[in-house]
């Protein structure tokens, strides 16, 4: 058994090439091997999204703070609340980030799989953040 205590690692700045906006990194944790569970807290600002990507072996979100946006392509943008729970199926597009006026944190839980846990695609367009194309 491992504890790993709150604030014990260090925040990340969600790099500029991954998301739009201001978005906080906090790492819960990660399974050894030869488990492939990796845990994070997203905290998105007003705003603020990621850019489209998918999971090679899928993500589950779990909206804990604010209120957010999310995505799948082809699909409409949801409004998603804290309690909500988000699936995304493996090589699913999609993106998810905050509200416009309002802030969002999630957890997101992802397996590692050849040690990568996304495929990063293209920026979200504002018209697309806005449900407009």
């Amino acid at each position: 058994m491992e504890i790993r205590r709150s604030g014990s690692q260090p925040s990340q700045q969600g790099p500029a090439e991954h998301f739009t906006g201001q978005a906080r990194i906090d790492p819960l944790g990660e399974a050894q091997e030869p488990g492939r569970v990796r845990a994070i807290s997203v905290t998105f600002e007003p705003g603020a999204r990621t850019a489209w990507h998918s999971h090679p072996l899928g993500q589950i979100l779990i909206v804990t703070a604010g209120c957010g946006r999310v995505q799948r392509w082809g699909g409409p943008v949801e409004e998603i609340r804290p309690g909500d729970v988000v699936w995304s199926a493996p090589g699913e597009k999609h993106w998810h980030g905050a509200a416009p006026t309002t802030a969002m944190t999630h957890i997101a839980i992802q397996e590692q799989l050849e040690g990568r846990t996304a495929d990063w695609q293209e920026p979200v367009s504002d018209e697309q953040y806005q449900g407009q194309s």
